[in-house]
């Protein structure tokens, strides 16, 4: 079902409810914005696990980034620049000297067209012009999200006819006893990540890919999230909690398991599987106290979190990490699958 969600900039904005068995969501034409998305609890009582607002303006004017798809590249270029090809990218700051989330020429910004839609899945396309924001290329991007039981799916093409960055991802705030219910230090959280790329006082990478070597920063085995998230490790404290890029342990398969997330009160699991090499643990730190959010709910520090599967984070400018320059007409594609349960 489509519905009207507001304008921007004098265009429609559009408002597409997917739904399957046992779990439903909204898609948001501005940003190809995750708004809502709800599972049953252990009592079979529907929870919205997502932050969200209810009006277009709202997404406008919070950078909170809530449930909007992230690109060209997601997260931190240090200094708004990096080398590319013989010479070097001049990007927009926007967070200190830095880019983050590509600055205000970012996709989450845009309206995107509305491709493809069923009952059950939605495809959204956005161009992202050449030069827009120092990118380099007329970057053609195509995001799907679809249901299936208990499952949301989200696939991610893109294609450029120059070579470009191209470091997708979706950027929802996820919070298992519902998004109105109060902060997240109850979850506890899994990782698959032996390691990850300690960063500086900025949360720009060193360039060093750390073990967590049974450390505060160690989440291979399930921890409670406030047990953790104001410790003594130094990591922690620079960025206010969680905020970290964990390289996901390789496996024989593309598609493999990232993360798991448990809400004791709620019961609520939710499975991350994903093709990508890296996954960003964000905690919800720069929430604004007092922010008002969708159905009366206001929220606070810490009200969601986040698990933005991507590539590592400020790659070209360090050589020892994966490139994240997708070459001339070659397809970029990648999938994440997150998979909701019950214990």
């Amino acid at each position: 079902m489509i519905t009207s969600f507001g304008s921007y900039q004098g265009s429609p904005v559009d408002c597409i409810r997917l739904e399957a068995k046992g779990i439903s969501c909204e898609i948001l034409s501005y940003g190809a914005t995750l708004r809502r998305l709800t599972v049953p609890d252990r009592e079979g009582k529907p929870r919205d696990v997502v932050l969200g607002f209810d009006r277009v303006e709202d997404y406008v004017n919070h950078n909170c980034y809530f449930g909007a798809v992230i690109g060209p590249n997601a997260n931190r270029i240090a200094g708004a620049s990096c080398p590319f090809g013989t010479g070097r990218l001049k990007l927009g700051a926007n967070d200190g000297p830095n880019n983050l989330h590509s600055g205000s020429a970012g996709m989450d910004r845009k309206l995107w067209e509305l491709l493809a839609a069923s009952e059950e899945a939605v495809t959204l396309l956005y161009t992202h012009p050449h030069g827009l924001g120092g990118f380099p290329g007329n970057l053609t991007v195509a995001v799907t999200y679809w249901l299936e039981e208990s499952s949301l799916l989200v696939e991610y093409r893109a294609v450029s006819e120059r070579n470009t960055l191209c470091n997708l991802t979706n950027h929802s705030y996820f919070n298992l006893e519902g998004h109105n219910s109060g902060d997240i230090l109850d979850h506890r959280i899994q990782l698959r990540a032996g390691s990850f790329t300690p960063t500086d006082a900025r949360s720009i990478p060193t360039g060093a890919i750390r073990a967590v070597s049974g450390g505060e920063m160690d989440l291979t085995q399930p921890v409670r999230i406030g047990d953790r998230i104001d410790g003594p490790e130094e990591q922690l404290q620079l960025a206010g909690g969680f905020d970290h890029s964990y390289v996901l342990d390789a496996g024989e398969e593309a598609l493999r398991p990232a993360a798991k997330l448990w809400a004791p009160h709620s019961g609520i699991t939710l499975e991350l599987w994903t093709d990508r090499p890296a996954l960003q643990f964000y905690t919800g730190n720069y929430i604004p106290e007092g922010l008002a959010g969708k159905d009366g709910a206001v929220y606070r520090r810490r009200q969601g979190l986040c698990l933005e599967t991507q590539a590592f984070p400020d790659a070209l400018n360090h050589s020892s990490f994966p490139s994240t320059v997708l070459k001339a007409g070659k397809e970029w594609q990648s999938r994440s699958v997150f998979r909701f349960g019950i214990e």
